[in-house]
């Protein structure tokens, strides 16, 4: 066991608190998300997997970026195929950009990471949870997302020793590596009536550093209570040891993902989610132009995108000058790129989508 004097911090600086989203998700510890079944977790958090690794926003909010494991013990390959490619429309993201998204699909395996020796309380790692590790070793994700908890863990969720085990694992990648865990968690019963969110025995939520709560929006007293609009969420805060408890973000699931209510956001956050539906619809654009042989400039011409774009049904309304702004960020964040053809005589240039094949 290593001893330090707390002397020796004396003339250091002060490490910077880091976190994969202000706020909500602190880095180099596990998180848990709690959420019924049906409510979109899973989604939610395949949502934060792809603004991890393409540049983009969250629910509205900056993510630290780099790659991303995600370890999927609930849904095949086939339903995150349809998950993802959904994610990436919505978002204006080339499926050909999402290398760094990194996924191990194990419905239907067997796929405890952790499980209780024979007539103890202590949890023994499998064969499976080294080698997750060694795929955490050779990728270097900054988040791991683990999906669900009843999947991966194999003992006792009422057994405190157990839990606190279990989420000590999941620490331990973490600091070892670096990195933001997410636990996805289903609510017991009593979690969900008392608005909670919790599982099994408190040791869960007193063992990690953050524990996000999403549910549907209902009115009325537990058990006779009503949801008066089927589409509305909220992600609530229920533990922050590193920031405020207590907070609410209001979502609406809408065209397959969940996005803030614009409502209520402030006058930032509805900056961002305007120019990231910008740039979300040149990119679409931009992508069905070349599939129909259309090729558009970056210079002033006649087939100058925005010009072009903005004279498009598609493009919902957006003004040339709403699209030149989101033509500009796309480039100064290398999503897109000029590229040029033809003879030397009569060359030819037009935007693409960065590193499209």
């Amino acid at each position: 066991m290593d001893v330090v004097r707390a002397s020796v911090f004396d003339g250091l600086e002060v490490p910077a608190r880091e976190w994969h989203v202000s706020d909500l998700i602190p880095g180099g510890t596990v998180t848990i998300v709690n959420g019924d079944g049906g409510t979109g977790k899973s989604l939610l958090v395949a949502q934060l997997a792809l603004a991890t690794v393409s540049n983009t926003r969250w629910i509205g909010r900056e993510v630290a970026q780099g790659p991303c494991l995600y370890l999927s013990a609930e849904d095949d390959l086939d339903e995150l195929h349809r998950r993802i490619a959904t994610i990436a429309e919505r978002t204006g993201v080339p499926l050909s950009g999402l290398d760094d998204f990194h996924i191990a699909p194990l419905a239907g395996e067997d796929a405890l990471l952790a499980a209780p020796t024979p007539g103890s309380n202590v949890l023994v790692a499998t064969s499976l949870f080294s080698a997750v590790e060694q795929e955490i070793a050779r990728l270097q994700p900054v988040l791991m997302i683990l999906d669900t908890l009843a999947d991966l863990f194999g003992g006792d969720e009422n057994q405190r020793a157990q839990a606190r085990q279990f989420i000590g694992l999941l620490r331990g990648w973490a600091i070892k590596y670096h990195m933001s865990v997410i636990l996805l968690a289903h609510p017991s019963l009593s979690g969900m009536a008392s608005g909670t969110g919790s599982s099994g025995n408190t040791a869960w939520n007193n063992s990690v550093r953050s524990r996000l709560y999403l549910e549907r929006v209902t009115v009325g007293e537990a058990g006779r209570a009503v949801e008066p609009d089927p589409d509305a969420r909220v992600l609530r805060t229920v533990k922050a040891n590193y920031g405020r408890v207590g907070g609410e973000i209001p979502l609406r699931w809408s065209n397959g993902v969940l996005v803030p209510e614009v409502s209520e956001l402030g006058a930032d956050f509805r900056n961002a989610l305007a120019e990231q539906e910008a740039e979300r619809t040149f990119l679409s654009l931009l992508s069905k132009f070349a599939v129909e042989g259309r090729h558009v400039s970056a210079t002033p011409s006649a087939n100058y995108a925005p010009v072009v774009f903005a004279k498009d049904a598609r493009a919902g309304g957006l003004s040339k000058r709403v699209l030149t702004e989101a033509m500009n960020r796309l480039f100064a964040t290398r999503q897109i790129e000029v590229q040029e053809e033809g003879p030397q005589s009569r060359r030819r240039s037009y935007i693409q989508v960065r590193d499209a094949q």
